[in-house]
């Protein structure tokens, strides 16, 4: 199928659900969502919240739980090295780039999500508990969400085609980064970066969320491994 076909497929199929102006209100309630919980803590916790809506909104607008992205890859292997490399590239990037740039940007820290889940160095039960939070609710809750849901309704606005997707992105990411608020300015703008790069490698890998998924696991995993062993603080 060509691009315009497939684009003129996926607006028949949202159609009778209200096409363009429902993505534009799903995607203005969910930025209310996260604004409204993290910001100014006025409703629960938004990653559940969206983790509900967006799987309501996927089954029935695109009538198929593939749509959600998680079917099976042509190839696993290949999907585990794109996330370990998307991975690697994020860690890099937060050590080397947007952690130095905070700092020169003069922007505040606030507690770590690492605190904020109580894991502490040496613990291996607010290890173990940390990691299931994290590949359960950052991984998946996160992941679906912010990447596919809210992304995905963002793109519908350009009919989704690539350029809308890649426009959506730069969106997105500051959304993320305000669902983190918790972690102060630097840590805002740090995990802007880290989705924006979580991002890309899911449309680089033609919306394949199970790289976003394990990628963000593996990120978050090193990370708290790394606290725990007290290689950081």
């Amino acid at each position: 199928m060509h691009g315009d076909e497939a684009r003129s497929a996926a607006e028949i199929r949202i159609a009778p659900w209200g096409g363009r102006p429902l993505s534009l209100l799903e995607l203005l309630a969910g930025a209310g969502i996260v604004i409204g919980h993290n910001v100014f803590h006025v409703v629960p916790n938004e990653v559940p919240i969206l983790f509900v809506l967006g799987i309501a909104s996927i089954r029935l607008r695109d009538r198929s739980w593939r749509a959600i992205g998680l079917a099976r890859p042509k190839s696993w292997l290949v999907t585990i090295a794109i996330a370990a490399l998307t991975a690697a590239a994020v860690l890099a990037v937060g050590q080397f780039v947007t952690g130095p740039l905070s700092g020169l940007m003069g922007l505040h820290t606030a507690k770590s999500a690492a605190t904020s889940l109580g894991l502490k160095r040496g613990d291996w039960l607010s290890l173990l508990k940390s990691l299931a939070i994290i590949w359960t609710f950052a991984a998946f809750g996160e992941e679906i969400g912010y990447r596919r849901y809210l992304l995905g309704r963002a793109a519908d606005l350009g009919h989704g085609s690539t350029f809308a997707y890649w426009v959506a992105l730069f969106i997105i990411s500051p959304l993320f980064g305000i669902g983190h608020f918790y972690q102060g300015q630097a840590g805002m703008f740090q995990t802007a970066c880290d989705g924006f790069l979580i991002g890309a490698a899911y449309l680089l890998s033609r919306r394949n969320l199970w790289v976003a998924v394990l990628a963000h696991g593996l990120i978050d995993t090193v990370a708290f491994l790394a606290i725990y062993s007290g290689i950081a603080d």
